[in-house]
């Protein structure tokens, strides 16, 4: 069986990753009638393959062209595995408003014979059941889950896939999609009362806002489970932060919800946690902007050393002009020094300099992969420290993710 798993998710990879979303589809589709399991499929094969994309991007074996393409089509996949859902839901609602049992063939020639009238309100009747499914709790009665990405949070695919085997098991669930707001998220709990609500986060510096998400939740009643990368391998700042409970994946997220409700931590255990949003963190949150210019100024003095980045990537490219070269040079350090700020300010938050440190290494390996200068990291955090003297564990921080680079690396993506 593991054996078939892993050929199915190798045909997968090869139709999304040539962009072809029919043969993709029909590879998914050609497991589901063989016998696999939707849970299976859902988190062996797509999700296998969706995590593939990233590692694929990080040892620069695919483009971003192409990481977008197979992302769009592993979407599509699960989009057609969604349809595939609701049409048994809908035909296990037909068939108790109808009054019969699904294979009972006798029974359903007998409904036929009752003519077109009776099929409409049969159809009328599971619409009206789709309804009050919202009210009872889902097919099997399980229970209301609302499922959301945190608010600039735009990984929505751990969110679906999570959406998508929460209701192959019978839950009736509300998926919100990705970067959802505050506000908005609580009006949806007001309006729609779930038992439960799951918010994800695939990046660690989505944490202030996660801890407003997760504490307007809390405060509106509802019991929080977390999951994604951004909450710790092992899930510490999702407790510090003050969810109910957090897992690893979709399938522990499941089991969780279905071992009962949610444990709720108690109003004393939440007057516990410590004072976040510090002087330090709102120090760089302000002064982020002009830290990445100032960083940049820095390392644009050292242009000629640097700007050769674009001439080491592996891939086979065209030679450039020097303008041209420079100039994407200059863009792609900017996304890398505001990103180094952001995991910064994330770490300052949580206060752990490892959600540095380990955003470093995973930034070293892809510069390893591309031909990047190695001093590249260690000069846009030394220009950082030198800019945050007076911030001893912004310093910490900086100091510890310098220190990383010099050990071994990993090229998991930056969560934690």
């Amino acid at each position: 069986m593991r054996h078939d798993i892993e050929e199915r998710a190798e045909a997968l990879w090869a139709a999304a990753t040539a962009g072809d979303e029919y043969a993709a589809t029909g590879v998914a589709m050609a497991a589901l009638d063989a016998g696999v399991p939707m849970e299976t499929l859902l988190l062996d094969i797509v999700a296998a393959v969706q995590s593939r994309v990233g590692q694929e991007w990080a040892a620069n074996r695919i483009t971003v062209a192409q990481e977008h393409t197979t992302t769009a089509v592993n979407e599509r996949v699960l989009t057609a595995l969604a349809d595939r859902t609701t049409e048994r839901i809908a035909g296990q609602s037909a068939d108790r408003t109808s009054g019969h049992t699904p294979g009972r063939g006798v029974e359903r020639v007998d409904a036929r014979a009752n003519g077109r009238d009776a099929e409409r309100g049969a159809e009328r009747d599971a619409e009206r059941g789709a309804e009050r499914g919202a009210e009872r709790g889902g097919a099997a009665g399980l229970g209301r889950v609302a499922v959301a990405c945190i608010d600039g949070e735009w990984h929505a695919f751990p969110a679906r896939l999570l959406t998508e085997v929460l209701r192959a098991r019978g839950w009736d669930v509300d998926y919100l999609g990705s970067q959802v707001s505050t506000p908005q998220l609580v009006a949806h709990l007001h309006r729609t009362n779930p038992d439960a609500v799951a918010l994800s986060s695939s990046l660690a510096v989505r944490l202030p806002a996660a801890h407003t998400a997760i504490t307007a939740s809390r405060a509106a009643g509802m019991p929080v489970l977390a999951g994604g990368p951004a909450f710790g391998v092992d899930g510490r700042y999702a407790r510090l932060l003050g969810a109910d409970a957090w897992a690893p994946d979709a399938r522990a997220a499941a089991d969780l919800l279905a071992a009962g409700p949610l444990p709720r931590r108690s109003a004393h255990a939440q007057d516990d946690l410590p004072s976040l949003d510090g002087r330090e963190y709102r120090h760089v949150t302000r002064s982020a902007a002009d830290l990445v210019r100032a960083v940049l100024d820095d390392l644009t003095q050292r242009l000629p050393e640097t700007a050769s980045r674009n001439e080491r990537q592996t891939e086979q490219r065209a030679p450039q002009p020097a303008e041209q070269r420079d100039g994407r040079w200059f863009e792609q350090t900017a996304e890398e020094v505001a990103h180094t700020v952001d995991f910064l300010r994330a770490a300052l938050y949580v206060e752990d300099p490892e959600i540095l440190s380990s955003f470093v290494r995973w930034m070293a390996d892809t510069h390893e992969a591309r031909g990047v200068p190695p001093h590249l990291l260690r000069s846009i955090l030394g220009s950082l420290a030198a800019r945050l003297a007076g911030f001893p564990h912004a310093l910490d921080a900086l100091s510890r993710a310098e220190a990383a680079l010099r050990l071994p690396h990993h090229t998991e993506p930056p969560g934690a």
